[in-house]
């Protein structure tokens, strides 16, 4: 059985909860990424914040980066979407598909251990559920 540990990426960084969104979005242009898991003062996952959120709800709507805090996007009582670290692919493919996500958090217990891309599924899965996962996350808006 493969599982989300065996595919994941480990040792995920994470922007704080009092970071700017500039420091955020420097982060994110320094590891190479579209996203990252919101942490609190306790690491645990607060949210997520992609690169979209940052032009969309930070520059479009004319709130400054440097004085924008990243906790303004924790999802608070609406869970983020999650995979346990030892749950099997078929359900992290599920639950990717039907939650339409393109990264995954992956937690053992409370803990944030690594993260789950639509790359990491492409670099570890068989071709057919590959193709599924995409066709299902290319859903027209």
């Amino acid at each position: 059985m493969t599982t989300a540990r065996d595919i994941m990426t480990p040792g995920v960084d994470c922007a704080h909860v009092d970071d700017t969104i500039a420091d955020a979005a420097r982060k994110m242009a320094e590891l190479d990424t579209g996203a990252l898991p919101i942490c609190g003062a306790d690491d645990r996952l607060k949210g997520m914040l992609t690169d979209r959120d940052i032009v969309v709800k930070v520059l479009a709507a004319g709130l400054d980066p440097k004085e924008t805090r990243v906790e303004q996007f924790q999802q608070g009582d609406k869970q983020t979407v999650t995979i346990g670290a030892d749950d099997d692919v078929d359900e992290l493919l599920a639950t990717m598909t039907e939650h339409q996500v393109r990264r995954l958090p992956v937690i053992d217990g409370h803990r944030l251990v690594g993260i789950v891309s639509q790359a990491d599924v492409a670099r570890s899965l068989p071709k057919p559920e590959v193709g599924d996962l995409v066709a299902a996350l290319s859903v027209d808006y």
